[in-house]
């Protein structure tokens, strides 16, 4: 039975008395007591717009008053709970449809989910999104008020918000200890912080678009500053920000939040996707955020990554060849390894793209078949995907930058790869390039400097062009001036750290995926710095960084995290840009 609530003289009926869906029929909490109601303001309406299209709703007397919408308590609890919150310019509430998913979603894993419907659209003579925060705290306070009678634990109360939505969700998260509103009532002596948050698309989050425009400070052009809004106080919790690459509500603004919570050694993640516009992206990602920091279910037992992909039962035909022909290796050192390739295909051809695959090893040392080589490769030949390995000379050379040699092998490497793909059925214009920690570096050099040569030609195969149509940086490390040779020492925070000098971002730099540890010594900035260059570039490219993981955080990782699903994001990447048709 529908059990009925009454909260402050307001019942249910005279809140929920329009034709809704079925899904929309919760029990509904005024947040405000009548004639209480903070900086209220006649324009202003409490609603999602699917019941703003009812004929009568504009004649109820409590169309004025926001509110929450408890939805049924699930089946399998866990003792935590979301709220969902809509955007819509902070003009609406708009996102009917993703609040019904998120709901469904949510209570499925055992939230209790309940629904805040704020004020809108602007308040008059305020900050845009004033009126909706004072409803946000007062919601906060209010959820926290009945989780002893809902069965969720006080201190696990998660927040989930699209564009204006994702903003407020981002100020709920950062600045609790910043009244918005002057007390009302005794439950005014609650609370109001929320324990994480999941900011998708947040708009309005750099100093230019305070006023709620969509493209000043883009990061394009003009740097972008923070907005001020945001106090990132003592109460700031785990956050996870998710937005289109290719948003007007600019994704600087998610980049410059998760440079505080860094700062802050906040558990943080940052998704951000190539080509996608404003939009919520990424639910999946935030779930798996949600297990690594263990909000409301523990981790699974981590498992080893070459134990998953232990089997070339998908590999076809293997060549192995070396890079340099007989006495025409460039820069010789007697103490480096000799540098080769190895091919491949597999048993069922599937797309005629190549990826280019390499380990890392700070340029000492690096494994030809180890954990960041044999999985992907296996992976792609299950694809269906030609992948050619490389072990590139090692140590590093002496009296040239570390990464001299390695980079002469990569060009060269292209350039055979290039030359030889028609040969085996496979595009010479469709290669990419992927490594991990020093090989990541690597990929990063053979991504920006294509236009530069890394050797003097030797033969005409030098003549092939050494560029690629993608790149793949998995913990990419020297990439920042405050980490050259060593652990980044400001971790990448300190606006003194630009990028190191030998990547130069020439005109041939394709769209690159970053994947990188949030607590990485070889700082996950090296790859956020990295995307925002080639942003300004127009350079679409992809961004993900995983919460509380360190370097090589794939070797083992929990089921049901970023770290164990990681070379998903390489196959949707390969997907949505079209190289792996």
């Amino acid at each position: 039975m529908k059990r009925v609530l009454v909260v402050l003289g307001i019942s249910v009926a005279a809140l929920s008395s329009f034709a809704l869906s079925d899904w929309r029929r919760g029990e509904r909490e005024p947040l405000w007591p009548a004639g209480k109601m903070p900086d209220a303001q006649a324009h202003q309406v409490g609603a999602m717009t699917d019941e703003m299209k009812d004929a009568d709703f504009l004649a109820s007397p409590m169309r004025q008053m926001p509110y929450l919408e408890w939805f049924e308590a699930p089946a399998n609890p866990n003792g935590a709970c979301m709220v969902l919150v809509s955007g819509g310019g902070y003009q609406c509430c708009c996102d009917v449809g993703l609040i019904k998913l998120w709901k469904e979603t949510f209570t499925k894993l055992g939230y209790q989910t309940v629904n805040l419907v704020y004020r809108t659209p602007r308040p008059k003579g305020l900050p845009v999104h004033q009126t909706a925060w004072e409803d946000g705290q007062r919601a906060v306070r209010l959820v926290r008020s009945q989780a002893a009678a809902r069965g969720f634990d006080p201190e696990k109360i998660g927040v989930i918000g699209m564009s204006a939505g994702g903003h407020l969700v981002t100020m709920l998260a950062t600045s609790a200890l910043t009244p918005a509103y002057a007390k009302v009532d005794a439950r005014d002596d609650l609370p109001c912080h929320v324990n994480v948050a999941i900011a998708n698309a947040p708009a309005y989050n750099t100093l230019g678009a305070a006023n709620g425009d969509p493209r000043p400070q883009d990061g394009t052009t003009v740097v972008p500053t923070i907005n001020p809004c945001f106090k990132f106080d003592a109460k700031t919790c785990p956050i996870t920000f998710q937005h289109g690459a290719n948003d007007v509500y600019t994704p600087n603004g998610s980049t410059l939040c998760y440079r505080e919570l860094r700062k802050r050694k906040i558990p943080t993640e940052l998704h951000l996707y190539a080509d996608k516009p404003h939009g919520a992206f990424g639910l999946d990602r935030a779930l798996e955020f949600l297990n690594q920091i263990e909000f409301a279910s523990k981790l699974a037992p981590e498992v080893d990554l070459m134990g998953r992909y232990a089997s070339d039962a998908a590999r076809g035909a293997y060549e192995k060849e070396n890079v340099w022909p007989e006495g025409k290796m460039p820069d010789v050192r007697t103490n480096q390894c000799t540098p080769y390739l190895e091919w491949h295909l597999p048993k069922e051809l599937k797309t005629q793209a190549i990826q280019i695959v390499y380990s890392g090893g700070a340029y000492c040392g690096n494994a030809p078949d180890g954990f960041e080589v044999a999985p992907m490769r296996r992976y792609l030949n299950g694809k269906g995907m030609a992948v050619v390995t490389m072990k590139y000379r090692t140590p590093r050379p002496a009296g040239l930058p570390k990464h001299q040699t390695a980079w002469e092998d990569l060009q060269r490497a292209i350039r055979i790869v290039r030359a030889k793909a028609p040969s085996k059925g496979l595009d010479p214009n469709r290669i990419g390039i992927m490594g991990s920690s020093a090989g990541g570096h690597l990929t990063l050099m053979g991504a920006t400097s294509s236009r530069m040569r890394a050797y003097a030609p030797i033969d005409a195969l030098d003549d092939v062009p050494c560029k690629v149509q993608w790149a793949i940086a998995i913990y990419p490390a020297y990439a920042l001036t405050d980490g050259l040779d060593c652990h980044n020492t400001t971790g990448g925070n300190d606006d003194s750290a630009v990028l190191a000098p030998e990547l130069l971002f020439d005109m041939d730099t394709p769209p690159t995926l970053f994947i990188h540890g949030d607590a990485d010594g070889w700082a996950a900035m090296n790859s956020v710095k990295a995307w925002e260059q080639m942003r300004r570039m127009s350079v679409q490219s992809e961004l993900h960084t995983l919460a509380l993981r360190n370097h090589c955080f794939q070797r083992k990782a929990s089921p049901g995290t970023g770290s164990y699903t990681w070379m998903d994001r390489a196959w949707e990447f390969l997907t949505a840009k079209g190289f792996n048709r």
